[in-house]
């Protein structure tokens, strides 16, 4: 089959089709971030593209260009959230930890509809332009989430963007799941909710399917392939490369 959820396209074995438009809905409150932000130990590479690392001065004033002068202090913060700050750079945070300071700070980013932000109906924005724009939709907190806990160390085994339906919605909707081992129950990462919850606890999401760099799976088929069959993710790595070179 094709299976089409959000535009992404990727072709398996079977004859039905799936197709599923995320709409995401924010969550209807801000949070600001303080000098109270749990300290973590960055495990980053230089360059690695979709860390904060890649972000150049070069790549920053192109962005600063394309999205305006305050674009260049959200990329500023963005790269602070990852840098260690005195004695609390040597404390290392458990992971679920993590799991929860980064839930919280982006979301403080506003959403936006793939339509109203960049004219089309479905686009994965760079963790980058996600900053740097001020917005974007469920699957760009999902995959900001994702890089995110990438650089500080998770490794990407325990990591896997998911694609649900939202019963609560009655709409499709993406989040980032965190499995501490690979039978375990996943914790969710959600841009409606700003508390970390075991997927037990979330009963409005119903699986479809999810993936990481390595792999995807299909909720109650199991593996189904490479993330490189689906389209926009594709685009999306294509598009971290180039900046990474910038």
């Amino acid at each position: 089959m094709i299976l089409k959820i959000g535009f992404a396209e990727m072709r398996i074995a079977g004859t039905h089709k799936i197709r599923m438009t995320p709409t995401c809905h924010p969550v209807r409150r801000r949070h600001v971030l303080t000098g109270a932000l749990l300290a973590v130990a960055v495990t980053a590479w230089a360059g690695t593209p979709g860390f904060s690392t890649a972000i150049s001065s070069a790549l920053v004033a192109q962005y600063v260009v394309r999205f305006g002068e305050a674009a260049q202090q959200r990329l500023l913060g963005w790269q602070g959230f990852f840098k260690a700050r005195g004695a609390e750079a040597q404390q290392a945070e458990r992971e679920t930890a993590l799991l929860a300071v980064v839930n919280r700070y982006f979301n403080r980013v506003r959403f936006l509809s793939d339509q109203s932000h960049w004219g089309v109906d479905d686009y994965w924005a760079t963790p980058a332009e996600f900053f740097a724009s001020d917005g974007g939709d469920c699957e760009d907190y999902s995959i900001a989430k994702y890089y995110a806990l990438r650089e500080l160390g998770v490794p990407v085994s325990r990591l896997r963007i998911t694609y649900v339906k939202s019963s609560k919605l009655n709409q499709a909707h993406m989040v980032l799941a965190y499995y501490p081992t690979p039978q375990a129950e996943p914790l969710i990462l959600d841009n409606l909710e700003d508390e970390v919850r075991l997927a037990s606890a979330r009963p409005d999401l119903i699986p479809v399917y999810s993936f990481n760099d390595d792999d995807v799976l299909i909720a109650g088929r199991g593996a189904a392939g490479s993330p490189g069959q689906i389209r926009l993710w594709r685009e999306l790595t294509d598009r971290l490369q180039r900046e990474s070179r910038v």
